[in-house]
């Protein structure tokens, strides 16, 4: 995998979604299952679902008990998010299973996922930035600084773009190796969110 193949998937799924432009739509995933690409194809999806969500709930008129909807929804989000990424580095840790680390190897401060997890939503933000630069109902004002914004977007794709694909090739040589840990968030779960054991009857 190289992320310039990545990206175009994550290009793929926000296109895809703003066909219909709605959170509750139907999904469907067009590649290969167990796939690589069909993994990166819904963690995206999953990106631009949320990030919709987190626009709707900052509705200032929001109905209070739509809005504790909308919050399930993102929590839920949120924890498919980190599920996609965790079976994306257990992609990448079979990948390199057969590697043989090169004395003086390192692990790197974040894996691969979660790299992958940041370009996905940097693709969601150069989207939506292209889309503030081109409205035509926008001040020229906003235009330009949304265009200087996308600049630097375009730049930060080009720096973490290197980064991923450097870290993959130092994980293919055995200079780099990667373990994976479960993020283990505590709010969703029954045992040990405090808040939810008390009240549990």
């Amino acid at each position: 995998m190289n992320t310039a193949h990545a990206f175009q998937i994550f290009e793929k799924s926000i296109s895809e979604y703003h066909v219909l432009d709605s959170v509750d739509q139907p999904f469907e995933n067009p590649f290969e299952p167990k796939s690589l690409d069909h993994l990166l194809y819904r963690k995206n999806w999953i990106d631009t679902v949320q990030w919709h969500y987190e626009d709707l709930i900052r509705e200032p008129s929001i109905d209070p008990v739509a809005a504790l909807e909308l919050k399930r929804k993102i929590d839920a989000s949120n924890q498919d998010r980190t599920d996609m990424v965790e079976y994306i580095d257990s992609y990448f840790l079979q990948e390199f299973s057969s590697v043989e680390h090169q004395e003086g190897a390192t692990i790197n401060t974040e894996s691969p996922a979660w790299a992958i997890d940041r370009l996905s939503i940097l693709a969601l933000k150069i989207y939506h930035m292209q889309e503030e630069a081109n409205r035509a109902s926008a001040s020229d004002e906003h235009r330009s600084a949304c265009a200087t914004k996308l600049a630097v977007l375009m730049e930060q794709k080009i720096d973490l773009s290197t980064a991923i694909d450097q870290l993959l090739i130092d994980m293919a040589a055995g200079k780099k190796y990667m373990k994976v840990y479960k993020q283990m968030k505590m709010y969703n779960d029954e045992s040990l969110n405090p808040v939810l054991y008390q009240n549990k009857s």
